[in-house]
């Protein structure tokens, strides 16, 4: 459970958020795997269902509203995150941890994509954070592209909308 770069704690929030298939511990387990957590992982069905309640939680933070955004973000880290402190458990190159020690991997995500999102939305700003503009996709994505206005989660969804648009216009 540690943090490293500023760019893989907004991309665990985002794709936290746009998890939708956490339906079992072993989807848990291999979320947290594919996203640099060492094995072994140890998850329970209270785990899970903590995450899933932090992944809707966390989706307000990327609908536009900075206010609303900033209060989420701070809430997280005033109830999960702790001073930053330097760890080298289970034989891990030192890194920062801002969970408490002993944390379940709910108030480890909590703390980690709090502090992730409060970065990235110090650095690029809340209109950073999106939800796609594809009609039919509720996928959540970070831009900091700062003169490249993204409106859409994927280049697919982006086409999608045009196609329809297009054959929109010519019926």
């Amino acid at each position: 459970m540690e943090i490293q770069s500023p760019d893989r704690l907004i991309r665990l929030a985002v794709d936290l958020v746009n998890a939708d298939k956490l339906r079992t511990t072993g989807d848990l387990q291999a979320f947290l795997l594919e996203h640099g957590e060492p094995g072994p992982i140890d998850v329970d069905e209270n785990d899970l269902a903590a995450i899933r309640l932090l992944r809707e939680w966390l989706r307000p933070v990327f609908h536009g509203d900075s206010a609303q955004g900033a209060r989420v973000v701070n809430a997280m880290l005033k109830r999960y995150a702790v001073r930053p402190y330097l760890s080298d458990h289970d034989g891990t190159p030192w890194h920062v941890h801002v969970a408490r020690p002993g944390a379940s991997w709910a108030e480890w995500l909590a703390a980690t994509t709090a502090l992730g999102l409060a970065t990235f939305a110090a650095g690029h700003g809340f209109e950073a954070l999106a939800v796609c503009a594809a009609a039919d996709c509720e996928r959540v994505f970070a831009n900091a592209a700062e003169k490249r206005p993204r409106r859409f989660c994927t280049p697919r969804c982006a086409g999608r909308t045009r196609v329809a648009a297009h054959r929109a216009r010519r019926a």
